[in-house]
């Protein structure tokens, strides 16, 4: 566990605390070779490089001159020579200090203790040597006092790679990031620890063995040359390595999903040069919502994708320094433009950027961002406890001679509100007055995400309320939008959709939100998925159509061994010769005198995991979880859709691929559900009927491949520490 030959400068400005003391005596106690070293004198940086590690544990505030005259410049100049530095407690405030980072840690003070609290490591580093002892991502190190922290909360370090976040007691705490790890110049590295490192406090042998393990793996590791100190990953080589390390049987291979962390909202969704782009909202701390950045994929042909680097990134001094929101690109005369929500305090304003190269991965924020400074001031726009005004998300386009814009809102007392605004040079916006405005019962007190389709003979609005994708067909005309009819636009796990104009098609993206809490999040090292491509039009009766994109076939690449027809009889169960976590199946289900047909997949061969897929006699479309996992932290919620009885019989489409189902009926309706099934033989496929007869007129069926084009089979996953 321990390197006694391993020299460690101790740092600190004159007088050691009580508990500087106790982590010398711990250091010195456990083999290291310490020294306690001023940051003042004219030799510092040459004193610096003569140790293996330098450690800076603060207990103590830092006064607000701090900085290079107190020997900050030393240190930085140690770093870049090579030197590795271990910034504890407080120290972690003083990246900034030391040239790190220009962004240090937002939230800084002392808390008190009452339970175990420690750090929750993320998947994807747990081999680091700071928790190879250990067999569970949670490791508490600290029981009981108050004790000194040093947070990123709301933000993220600007260079660093998140390692940890914090867990106490029970809870997991995604958002409160505790410790980073920083390169500096060619070899130098800095690790800091913004938990609860205390040696000074009274503390039980458990937890002080786990304190002590991880401490001094943070040292050893610092220490050897040969250890790959985690950094943000910048190229494309990286993030294939971070998604070949992070596969698992419920990550989909035929669905875009994030390289590692999170995903939620499709941004700026748009056809440029021949290529398709797809960016989206992504947080590259870890897991779990914060610090929003834009994440980015590309595909030449929507069948196969690549992970491209993060396209945007919040500015420390901007507008958006709390998370760059969601957006929509458009084509200006040649230049690609995205218009995003920047999020700042309490405020969120729409903001501009556009791109510095064709494949559109940087990206330049315009100089008077915000480019609307307030929401309108004639409309009572909901203020809530965490905004002053719920304005967001942004629909562009152009047409009589000047771009449009929609913006998502809520009227206070009244309900879900889309605006709109116009433009001559998307700089300067003139507020038009709302197009449409709900009632906060029906449907919603806020709506995000607003889009407007022009599908030929009606029109499309629709809107995102927290909970649902409601749609309106009818007409926009004269600034409003005048409804003939609404309904769902998926029925399940599906949210904040995205469309981008093809050609000849509307193509649509919605984020698949999980089903599972927030620690089977952590667990798994990624979290949020994208639908597959939909297209969205109108069928000869005016209605909604949506189906998956014609290139979703090319993933077909084996055709299973299923009989072209069945005829069911009452509470039998035909099991198909075939299995698998990614599958497309197609058939076509007349109930005859049935009450009901189930598909069955995901099945365990003695049925303890299995997900029915449920057509009724009533005209629902039933995805049955209740059985779909063991793991209780997944949902066990049942999703179903009306299918009208015009529809019958039932034509469906099926895919199924890791943790998810996407369910189209008809080419009209859909349902997308995620589960979550814990056994290996959990990949069954059955067909059955109840109470009477039916037929499955046709049957067919596919394994799917990946889409990941440059992404080399991951070797067999391990089971995650928990």
């Amino acid at each position: 566990m321990f390197e006694p030959s391993v020299s460690v400068g101790f740092l600190h400005d004159g007088t050691l605390s009580t508990e500087q003391e106790a982590a010398i005596r711990w250091a010195r106690g456990v083999g290291y070779d310490v020294d306690d070293v001023e940051f003042q004198g004219a030799d510092s940086a040459r004193e610096f490089a003569a140790y293996d590690v330098l450690w800076w544990h603060r207990d103590a505030p830092l006064d607000e001159e701090w900085g290079s005259d107190a020997g900050g410049d030393a240190v930085e100049s140690a770093l870049h020579d090579g030197g590795r530095l271990l910034l504890s407690l407080r120290g972690m405030a003083a990246v900034d200090a030391f040239g790190v980072d220009d962004v240090p840690p937002n939230d800084v003070g002392t808390g008190s203790i009452t339970e175990p609290t420690g750090v929750l490591w993320k998947a994807i580093h747990d081999d680091h040597p700071a928790v190879e002892a250990f067999d569970s991502l949670r490791v508490p190190i600290c029981e009981h006092g108050a004790v000194p922290y040093a947070r990123y909360e709301g933000q993220l370090p600007n260079r660093g790679e998140v390692l940890a976040s914090t867990v106490r007691g029970e809870h997991d705490l995604p958002n409160q990031v505790s410790v980073v790890s920083w390169e500096v110049g060619t070899d130098g590295a800095v690790i800091g620890v913004g938990a609860p490192l205390a040696f000074d406090e009274p503390t039980s042998d458990h937890v002080a063995h786990r304190r002590d393990a991880f401490a001094a793996g943070l040292v050893n590791a610092l220490a050897d040359d040969g250890t790959d100190h985690p950094s943000r990953p910048l190229d494309r080589d990286d993030l294939r390595t971070v998604r070949r390390e992070l596969s698992d049987d419920l990550r989909p291979s035929a669905h875009l999903t994030p390289p590692a962390n999170w995903l939620n909202d499709p941004n700026g969704v748009v056809e440029w040069n021949g290529r398709y782009h797809v960016f989206y909202q992504y947080n590259p701390g870890g897991p779990f919502h914060d610090a929003i950045h834009w994440g980015h994929a590309v595909s030449d042909d929507l069948v196969r994708w690549e992970d491209e680097p993060v396209a945007l990134t919040p500015s420390p001094d901007g507008p958006d320094r709390d998370g760059c929101w969601s957006g929509c690109a458009i084509d200006d005369d040649g230049v690609a433009t995205i218009l995003y929500t920047g999020g700042r305090d309490r405020a969120q304003l729409p903001c501009l950027a556009t791109a510095d190269d064709d494949d559109l991965r940087t990206w330049r924020k315009h100089h008077d961002n915000p480019i609307i400074d307030e929401p309108p001031s004639d409309l009572d726009v909901l203020e809530t406890d965490h905004w002053e005004a719920e304005f967001r998300d942004h629909n562009v386009w152009f047409e009589d001679e000047r771009w449009h814009q929609v913006i998502g809102t809520g009227v206070t007392d009244v309900g879900g509100a889309v605006l709109l605004y116009t433009s001559e040079d998307l700089r300067d916006w003139r507020y038009e007055g709302p197009v449409l405005v709900g009632e906060s019962e029906t449907s919603g007190t806020v709506w995000e995400c607003p889009e407007i389709l022009d599908l030929g003979d009606a029109d499309l609005l629709h809107v995102s309320n927290y909970e649902d994708v409601r749609y309106f067909l009818g007409t926009f005309a004269d600034g409003s939008f005048h409804v003939d009819r609404e309904g769902l636009l998926d029925h399940g796990d599906f949210y904040a959709p995205q469309s981008m104009d093809d050609g000849d098609r509307y193509l649509t993206w919605g984020w698949l939100t999980e089903a599972r809490d927030v620690s089977a999040q952590w667990d798994a090292g990624w979290s949020g998925a994208m639908s597959l491509p939909r297209v969205l039009d109108l069928g000869s009766d005016g209605r909604l159509r949506q189906r998956p994109a014609e290139e979703v076939r090319e993933l077909r690449e084996r055709r299973l061994d299923v009989p072209d027809q069945l005829d069911l009889d009452s509470g039998d169960c035909t099991d198909l010769d075939v299995g698998g976590r990614s599958l497309e199946l197609d058939l076509t289900i007349r109930l005859d005198d049935a009450d009901s047909v189930s598909l069955t997949v995901l099945e365990a061969p003695d049925g303890e995991e299995r997900t029915p897929i449920r057509y009724t006699r009533d005209g629902r479309l039933v995805l049955d979880r209740t059985a779909s996992s063991v793991d209780h932290r997944a949902s066990t919620d049942s999703l179903e859709m009306r299918v009208p009885p015009y529809d019958e019989p039932l034509s469906l489409r099926a895919f199924v691929d890791g943790s998810v189902v996407e369910l189209y009926a008809n080419e009209r309706h859909c349902m997308t559900g995620r589960v979550y099934p814990t056994r290996s033989d959990s990949t069954g496929v059955s067909l059955s009927a109840q109470g009477g007869s039916a037929t499955v007129s046709s049957l067919a069926g596919w394994e799917l491949g990946s889409i990941w084009a440059a992404t080399d089979t991951a070797a067999e996953p391990t089971a995650p520490r928990r």
